[in-house]
Formats: structure tokens, C-alpha cells, sequence
């Protein structure tokens, strides 16, 4: 561009051959007074606006301070050539902050090129709006972003574009961006078939999922298919093989995005997803000669491992990536050490068993002397995780010993995670006090005010355990050089428990008191006033040395500093008072124990951990200090629970094919949801009859094995079903019905109590639905419990616009009963057995006629057979009345048997029925199933 402007040539040729910094000044100050002048005149063309404004620029990256140029480079943004457009929106990204005034004048200009088919135009708008990312701009133009990212005509370039723009902005104003409605049409774009276009979208998703794990809960089954093609299928364009792996930043970045989440209940994605994890491992076994091939696909391998830790610690796969680990941690290179000792205190941070880590506990304790401080950080953090009964007392030790010659910036780290090994696992309360006194007076100015606190309470707290701290204090206090901190301890624990020892040989009243007032002289004013409680609490327990600290309190009567004049004036006329009198030792009581509570040290080191942007499934400590936080995440993939039994037949030859149906039921256009999520109303009238038409369709397929479940103008959903027992089959047929394919094409099942009835798929549904096709889902469904809530199917996929339907499966209770066979006598001896309420669900309601006058008594005995209801003849009286029997089977709560009677009054039009059952839940449920199809009008 410089060659096309010989005046900007110029100029930049002068400036870099100034050979003073005087002269290059003189050169810029003449210019710009140049160039403020043709400003001030007007009359520019844009070849002359877009060569002055780039000489602005160029002063502008050199250093100097500009004051001119900003309103001719907002006008430049509206031009029609794209070099004056692209001086214009440099020069605004530039000179202008994010709170400019000059911003408001450009943002019709911006959404003007956002709105135009040009990619150019397109690039250069959403490059201004990343690198501003101010307030006003982000809320005006964050929806016209969105357009872009979603619309099917916008480019690959403008797609990936738009989600790092995206990107941006919610990281810089995440209440402005709807992350939680757009994350369907968002997740979506992860099928898009460009990698760069998926990439992008990725990294976008991985941001938004964290604090958006729900909504963004689809994005798992579209991770784990995305990286069964690539890894297993190898399923990429070479373009993006990086030394023969397979777009490795993306996989990373799709491992990490399962880890957010808690792992599947589907069997279908976990054991697509095993597979996947396991093809990684295999893959990384051997190494290549070539580094940028290991680099890429240890990268891949440490998130792979981490994911199978996140999935299962018992699982071979973490047994394979322990071996591996050990490996790592002994290697040359300092990234790889590094890596391999941070995924192995995530191994530790959640593994049941820490032994396999402990035979590597030799190498861990060597990282700690490591030259790299990134490495020896790394080793602390496994060390305090691999710790437990039987090793504390090694790694503390070594700990210590590493602790006198740590680097400044890892000591307070290092003493609180010291203290907390010493006090979660001390085999004895004395090695506690030892080692933690150690700590102090080896760490020093490092030790915060939590460690002692902390010395105290368990002190205090632990009978056994004072007399022998008071020794081991008084010992350390008489030692030439002690830390402040040594002698507040010293300070409370003598005060209080001083008089134990005071009766021993070497720990008189009067030694302890030189013991601990030779060092008072160098402590701080707080230390000093806790001292003088001190010696308040001896005066009352030590009258023998009763002058000397009457002595001290008088001097500090008269110190500077007001805390401790008036303690000491307070505690003087305390001590100066009769020895008769009760008032002394009521004060000087001994201190009660402290309440139970968490350790301080815990909570001061999560909260120093806690500055992360990456919000992690997982903390350092152990598996006991991840339970806490693994109970508070609530958040599911809205997934079913553990796959049905082990289906005896394989799934192609289950169910039969669904094109004998009769699907010519009446068709209706399907909602067309808007990117804001609202359906166009040009379709709300055509929904209302497909609305009708779906209840219908459900109702039949309560009590029938096979029909259409939903149809209108572009989608079809057939299905197939057989039940054994408790457990179930289902042959989902989804058929797109355009001359276009669906794309991102995903289905959903969402049960409302997993613990009731489970249900998975059999394999990982398909992404795409070509046109006018079908495919097939098969489900596995069992019942563990009464249940009166259907599961949802959901489904969504691109056809021009975002298509979402959610679908009740005909999964009812009733499809768990087996028929029964019973006589007269054996049917009334139960029924009356049974009893009547709560264990019988009675109603009675109006039923419509056949069209001859008559009761429809086949519709009524296809209801009840429908329902798995063995139809019992001649066990009533009234040939009209319908009697039926059946076992309702259920994996957790077993048999519960079902009896019902149906009495049909065709003179009144009403018909009672009657349900009874051992249990009370399943007879007002079938009472329900049953009643409603038989209550509708037989023409529907």
C-alpha cells in the first residue's frame, strides 16, 4: 500500500534517516501541522484522507501522541474502496478506546458491512469490534455478530471470525451476550464440515459452557462424535494434519470440553468415547524422531488422560496413563516433566488408590530441586496430593528440608500445605507439635497467623498433648534466635498451661518468665500486648514471681504506644489487688476448647488457589478434598441413566423396518425458530393442528406397538417397540422429508427421574440425514421404579434455519406389565384381598359411542390388551364389563400385581373404572393410561 502513496514513502524514508532524535521530532512536528491544515481546509478527496490519516498511524506506532485524524477516519470507514475502508478501521482500532466518543459515529457504519454479503467487509467489521470490545459497541452489534456466526450464507472465513469475536466480547462483557438462548444454534456449527470453522466455535463454546453448563449440555454428544471421526475415522482434510495428527489444537480443546461436564450415563457415548481415549493412548505409545510430531501428540495425550481420569479412575485406561506418567516424569525435557507431574497430582486429586503413584514417590521428591521453578511447583503440588497415613511423615520431612532453601515465591505455599499435611495426617499428636514448631522456625517471616491459630486450637482442644507442648515450647523459646511467631505460641500456651510443668525440674515460674520476657524486646506491639495476658495469667498461678511482673507492667505504664499503656495500667491494678480477692482468678480462667470447624489453613489455601479462569472439575489435596465439591456440582448432561440389559439380539434384525406403516397422517409445516428463539407466527396456526395430531398419536402408541409419533412438512418420527419384563426396546425412524439434508442433527433424551426408568441409546446417533432418507435410533429402556412421567426426546438440526421438536415417548408404565391368567374365584379372592383405597384408583366418565349407537366394545378391549392387561372372560356376571389382570415388573421394586374392571354403561354413556394394585402409585397411574384413549372419540 505504501508504494501507492509516494508522500507516506516518503515521510516514513525521511523519519528513518533522522539521525538524532531532534531531527526526527522537527520531520513529525512538520507534518502534522501539515497535515492539520489540509484537515482544517476540507476539500480532500479519499486517496488524500486515507494517505494522511496513514502517516497519522505511522507517528502514532512510532510513540508520539496524535490529536487528529479521527473524524476523517470514521468518514473513511463508510467509503466504498476497500483501501480507504481498511485505513479507517485500522486507524479506529488504534487511536480509539473503547469509551471514544468517536465510537458512537461508527457504529452504523459497522453494522452496515456486518449486513453486507461482501467477506471483506464483513473481516474488517468484526475485527474493529474484537479489538475495541467496548460496552456500547458489544451491546449494539452483539446480535448482528451472531447473525453472522449462524447465517448458512456467511463464508467459512466470516463464521470463525464472528466466534473469536464473539469471544472476545464475552470475556470482556459476558452480561451482554445471551449466552444461555443461543447455546443450541451456537453448538450447532460444531458439524460444520470446515475444521477451522469447528475449531473456532470450540474455543467458544469452551467458554461459554463453564458458566453455562446446562444450556450447553449438547455440546458433549457433539464432542465425543467430533473426536470419533477424527481420531478413530480419520475423518479430516489434510490441510490440517499437523505432522500427521489430526487437528491436535481441536482435539485438545474438545477433551477439555468433556471434562467440564460429569461423564455420560448413555453406554452408547461412553463406549464410543472409551474407544476414542484409547486410540490416543495407543497412538502416543511410540515416539516419533520428529519433535513437532511428539509435541503434538503428547499434547493431545495429557488432556486424553486427563478426560479418562475425569470418566473413571478405575478403569484400565487410567491404569495405561499411569505407566505412561511415570515415564514423563523422568524425561529430558523440562515441558514434558512438567506435564506429566501435573496430570499426575490430577490423578492423585481423584484416584481411589494412590499406590501406583507412590512407586514413583523417589522421583517426585527429586522434581523439587528441579532447575525449572514451573517443574519443582508441580512437584509440590503432587507430593501434597499423593500424601496419607503412610508416607506424611517421608514428605513432610522432605518438605521441611526443601522448605530452607525454597524459592521466596513458593515458601507460603509451602507452609500451608505443610501444616495441613502435618495436622490430616499426624499418627501422633506430638510428632504435630514437633513438626510444626520446625515449620516455624524454619520458614519464619512465611508463616501466617492461620499456622499458630491453628497450634493453639489443637492444643487447647487435646488434654493429653499440653503438658508436652509446653516443654517443647519452653525448649525452643531458650534457644538463642526464635521467630515472633515461636513466641506468640509460646506466649498462649505457657499462659495457659505453663503451670503443668511448672513443678519439673528446669521449668520454674521464674525461668519460664526469662525464657519468654528476653524476647519480648524484639516483637511487635501486638506480640508484646498478648505477652503481657501472659504474665496477667501467671500472676494469678505463680504468686512467687508476682513482684517481677508487677515490675513489667509498671514499665509498660509508660510506653508510647496507647494498646499497650492500657492493657498494662488495666492488668497493673488487677495484680496490685488483695490476694483474697475472687476477682483475678474469675478473669484468669482457663480457656474453654474451641468449637469444631474447618481449618483455616484449608480455606486460606482454596481461597489462594482460587484465581483461575479455567474452572476446573477438580482441586489438589486428594480424593477426600474433591467429594465436597464433586457433591455440590448438580449440573447433568441431561442423558439417561445406565444402559438397559445386554440386548440378546443384535440391532439390525431387533426391529423390522417402519415402510409397511400407514404414515399418511395429515402433514403440517414445523416451527422455524428465529436466531433470537422466537417461532415465526406465519406458523403458529399450522402448529396448533400438528399439536393435535402428536397428542393423538402418543395416545395410540400408549397402548400399541408401532405408529407415527410426530410428522409434518420436513420431518417424520416413526417408531417400533417390544418389551420383556422390565426391560424395553425402541426403534426410533427419523426421515427427512426435504430435498435438502439435515445437518447438526441431534437427538436428546431427558428422563425425569433416572432413578425410575432409564433410557440410552445403543450406539451414537448420526450428525446428518441426507435428503428424503431415513435413520434409525435404537433405545434401551428399563424400569427400576413407578413412574408417571414419560421420557423427551429432543430434537434439533439445520434446515435453513434452527429445528427444534421435543417428543413424549410412548414410554408408559403400563408397558412393563405382563399379562396373567386368572379364573373367578382367584381373581375376586385377590381383588378383595387388595382392598379398596389407597391401593384402588377409581373414576367414572363419559365414552363415546360407535357409530351404529352401540358401545365400541373392540376399541375397549384393544385399549386393555393394548395396555398388557391379560382380558379375563367369563369372570363377570356382565358380558359388557371388561375384566383384566397383569404383573408390573421393575428391576429395583420387583412384582407389584395389577387388577382392573371396566363397566361400561351404554343407556348413560358412562363407564366406571376400576384399578387395584399392591401399590397405590401404579394404580392411579394405569387407571389413568387406560381411561384416557378409551374416553376419546373413536373417529381420532
Amino acid at each position: 500500500m505504501a508504494t501507492n502513496m509516494r508522500g507516506l514513502t516518503q515521510f516514513i524514508a525521511d523519519i528513518r534517516g533522522a539521525r538524532v532524535r531532534d531531527l526526527e521530532e522537527k520531520r513529525i512536528n512538520k507534518e502534522m501541522a501539515n497535515i492539520r491544515k489540509k484537515f482544517k481546509d476540507g476539500n480532500l478527496d479519499g486517496y488524500q484522507k486515507k494517505k494522511y490519516v496513514a502517516k497519522v498511524l505511522y507517528t502514532y506506532i512510532l510513540g508520539y501522541k496524535v490529536d487528529v485524524g479521527h473524524m476523517e477516519a470514521v468518514n473513511l470507514i463508510s467509503s466504498p474502496k476497500y483501501s480507504e475502508k481498511q485505513i479507517g478501521y485500522l486507524a479506529v482500532t488504534l487511536l480509539m478506546h473503547e469509551n471514544s466518543d468517536f465510537l458512537r459515529l461508527v457504529v452504523n457504519s459497522i453494522r452496515k458491512d456486518l449486513d453486507e454479503n461482501s467477506e471483506i467487509n464483513n473481516c474488517l467489521a468484526l475485527h474493529a469490534i474484537a479489538n475495541v470490545g467496548g460496552q456500547e459497541m458489544a451491546e449494539a452489534l452483539c446480535e448482528d455478530v451472531h447473525r453472522l456466526l449462524i447465517s448458512p450464507t456467511s463464508g467459512s472465513m466470516v463464521k470463525k471470525k464472528a466466534a473469536l469475536t464473539l469471544l472476545r466480547l464475552y470475556r470482556k462483557h459476558p452480561d451482554v451476550i445471551p449466552a444461555a438462548e443461543w447455546a443450541l444454534r451456537i453448538v450447532s456449527i460444531m458439524d460444520d464440515q470446515d475444521l477451522g470453522v469447528v475449531l473456532c466455535v470450540a474455543t467458544l463454546v469452551l467458554a461459554l459452557a463453564q458458566d453455562h453448563l446446562q444450556p450447553y449440555a449438547v455440546c458433549y454428544q457433539k464432542a465425543v462424535d467430533r473426536l470419533y471421526r477424527l481420531v478413530v475415522e480419520h475423518e479430516y482434510p489434510a490441510t490440517y494434519a499437523y505432522y500427521k495428527v489430526p487437528s491436535p489444537w481441536l482435539q485438545v480443546k474438545l477433551l477439555r470440553l468433556l471434562q467440564y461436564y460429569p461423564p455420560s450415563d448413555d453406554h452408547a457415548i461412553r463406549a464410543t468415547l472409551h474407544q476414542t481415549v484409547e486410540t490416543i493412548m495407543n497412538n502416543s505409545a511410540e515416539q516419533s524422531r520428529n519433535m513437532q510430531h511428539n509435541n503434538a501428540q503428547r499434547a493431545v495425550l495429557f488432556e486424553a488422560i486427563g478426560l479418562a481420569i475425569h470418566l473413571d479412575t478405575n478403569s484400565p485406561l487410567v491404569g495405561t496413563a499411569a505407566v505412561l506418567l511415570a515415564r514423563f516424569i523422568s524425561s529430558k525435557e523440562t515441558n514434558v516433566r512438567y506435564l506429566g507431574l501435573d496430570t499426575l497430582a490430577h490423578l492423585a486429586a481423584r484416584a481411589d488408590s494412590l499406590e501406583p503413584i507412590k512407586r514413583h514417590q523417589e522421583t517426585v521428591i527429586l522434581s523439587l530441586r528441579d532447575r525449572d521453578i514451573s517443574v519443582r511447583r508441580r512437584a509440590l503440588d503432587l507430593l501434597y496430593s499423593m500424601c496419607d497415613t503412610d508416607n506424611s511423615e517421608v514428605i513432610v520431612g522432605e518438605l521441611l528440608s526443601y522448605l530452607k532453601v525454597a524459592d521466596y515465591s513458593l515458601r507460603e505455599e509451602m507452609v500451608l500445605k505443610i501444616a495441613i499435611l502435618t495436622e490430616k495426617y499426624a499418627n501422633s499428636y506430638r510428632w504435630y507439635v514437633d513438626t510444626i514448631l520446625e515449620l516455624i522456625s524454619a520458614a519464619g517471616d512465611h508463616v501466617g497467623d492461620e499456622v499458630w491459630y491453628r497450634v493453639v486450637q489443637i492444643v487447647t482442644n487435646t488434654e493429653d498433648l499440653q503438658a508436652y507442648a509446653a516443654r517443647v515450647v519452653f525448649a525452643r523459646l531458650r534457644l538463642p534466635a526464635a521467630h515472633e511467631s515461636l513466641v506468640k505460641v509460646g506466649g498462649y500456651i505457657l499462659g495457659e498451661y505453663g503451670h503443668i510443668i511448672a513443678n519439673e525440674e528446669g521449668y520454674s515460674p521464674i525461668e519460664q518468665l526469662h525464657a519468654l520476657h528476653s524476647k519480648s524486646q524484639f516483637c511487635a506491639a501486638p506480640t508484646r500486648a498478648l505477652l503481657l495476658s501472659t504474665y496477667i495469667k501467671w500472676v494469678n498461678v505463680f504468686p512467687e514471681i508476682k513482684p517481677q511482673l508487677i515490675n513489667i507492667f509498671e514499665r509498660y505504664r509508660h510506653v508510647l504506644d496507647s494498646e499497650l499503656q492500657q492493657r498494662a495500667c488495666e492488668y497493673y491494678a488487677l495484680a496490685s489487688r488483695p490476694d483474697d480477692d475472687d476477682l483475678l482468678p474469675n478473669i484468669c480462667e482457663e480457656i474453654p476448647p474451641f468449637p469444631a470447624r474447618e481449618s483455616a489453613l484449608v480455606g486460606r489455601l482454596k481461597q489462594k488457589n482460587s484465581a483461575s479462569e479455567d474452572k476446573r472439575t477438580w482441586v489438589h489435596g486428594g480424593k477426600e478434598a474433591n467429594e465436597e465439591r464433586e457433591k455440590s456440582k448438580s449440573q447433568t448432561t441431561g442423558g439417561s441413566a445406565n444402559a438397559a440389559a445386554n440386548g440378546s439380539a443384535a440391532e439390525s434384525d431387533v426391529l423390522a423396518s417402519l415402510q409397511g406403516l400407514d404414515l399418511s397422517g395429515p402433514a403440517s409445516a414445523s416451527a422455524t425458530i428465529a436466531p433470537n428463539g422466537h417461532v415465526d407466527k406465519t406458523t403458529i396456526s399450522s402448529h396448533m393442528a400438528v399439536g393435535a395430531n402428536v397428542e393423538r398419536w402418543f395416545e395410540k402408541l400408549t397402548y400399541t406397538n408401532e405408529g407415527v409419533l410426530y410428522e409434518d412438512v420436513q420431518l417424520q418420527v416413526g417408531i417400533k417397540s417390544r418389551y420383556q419384563g422390565n426391560l424395553g426396546q425402541l426403534a426410533i425412524y427419523m426421515g427427512n422429508k426435504l430435498s435438502a439434508p439435515f445437518t447438526s442433527f441431534t437427538t436428546k433424551v431427558d428422563v425425569d427421574d433416572p432413578e425410575a426408568v432409564s433410557v440410552s441409546f445403543a450406539k451414537m446417533p448420526p450428525s446428518t440425514i441426507a435428503s428424503r432418507t431415513q435413520s434409525q435410533q435404537i433405545l434401551h429402556v428399563e424400569c427400576k421404579k413407578p413412574f408417571t412421567t414419560p421420557p423427551v426426546l429432543t430434537i434439533s438440526f439445520l434446515a435453513g434455519a434452527l429445528q427444534t421438536v421435543a417428543l413424549r415417548l410412548p414410554v408408559v408404565l403400563s408397558k412393563f406389565v405382563e399379562p396373567v391368567t386368572l379364573g373367578q374365584a382367584e381373581f375376586f379372592e385377590r381383588w378383595k384381598l387388595i382392598g379398596g383405597p389407597p391401593r384402588e384408583a377409581q373414576s367414572v366418565f363419559t365414552i363415546p359411542l360407535a357409530p351404529t349407537g352401540n358401545l365400541d366394545s373392540d376399541k375397549h378391549r384393544a385399549v386393555v390388551a393394548g395396555h398388557h392387561m391379560a382380558i379375563l372372560p367369563n369372570v363377570d356376571p356382565n358380558l359388557n364389563n371388561l375384566v383384566g389382570a397383569g404383573v408390573l415388573h421393575m428391576s429395583t421394586d420387583g412384582k407389584v400385581g395389577c387388577l382392573l374392571r371396566l363397566e361400561p354403561n351404554q343407556e348413560a354413556k358412562l363407564c366406571r373404572i376400576t384399578v387395584r394394585s399392591t401399590s397405590e402409585v401404579v394404580a392411579t397411574e394405569l387407571q389413568k393410561l387406560i381411561q384416557k384413549p378409551i374416553s376419546t372419540n373413536a373417529s381420532s
